[in-house]
């Protein structure tokens, strides 16, 4: 993996800023968990080969994507306050301009980038697919981002409460 580029330090404060309104008890529409997932998704595909041209139109619907989910989250941050508001504008600017926000780590699993600090993440294979609608349920009850590497692959980020949580209930559906 290459190292980190600016829209992935943004998609980085965004993945701590969702979690963070969610303690803050924020109600962030539900639909945000899976976008922001598939854009690691994306994000990921970009960076396997960003000279091709199908990865080069797939950064400006990354780019977009992030916009539209920054707007809403930093909606929400203004809601909790101006101080909180320009705390996490102040990490956006930084992100947008390439500065590094957050560490990102190399490692040889694709999926787990350097998750934000404080965050956990876990990789399950699974000895049969899982619905994904289903594991999206999980994934918003837990304020989970899952992200499907392969149809029996998983990728989970989030607090280490809310993925220990997130593991058990994906655990009971293999147990009879």
């Amino acid at each position: 993996m290459s190292k980190s580029i600016p829209v992935e330090q943004t998609w980085l404060v965004l993945v701590d800023l969702l979690t963070d309104l969610k303690k803050n008890g924020a109600d962030v529409p539900k639909k945000i968990n899976e976008n922001i997932r598939l854009i690691k998704t994306s994000i990921n595909f970009y960076k396997s080969d960003p000279t091709h041209p199908d990865t080069i139109k797939e950064l400006k619907r990354i780019n977009d994507s992030i916009n539209s989910i920054q707007n809403i989250l930093m909606d929400l941050a203004e809601n909790v306050g101006e101080n909180y508001y320009q705390e996490w504008l102040e990490k956006l600017k930084k992100a947008s301009l390439g500065k590094e926000v957050y560490k990102t780590h190399e490692t040889k699993s694709r999926f787990i980038v350097g998750a934000p600090p404080g965050f956990q993440a876990a990789r399950i294979n699974l000895k049969e697919p899982l619905a994904e609608d289903r594991v999206q349920e999980i994934a918003e009850e837990y304020s989970l981002i899952i992200e499907f590497e392969k149809d029996s692959v998983i990728a989970i980020y989030g607090d280490s409460k809310n993925v220990k949580n997130g593991l058990k209930e994906i655990g009971s559906f293999f147990r009879d």
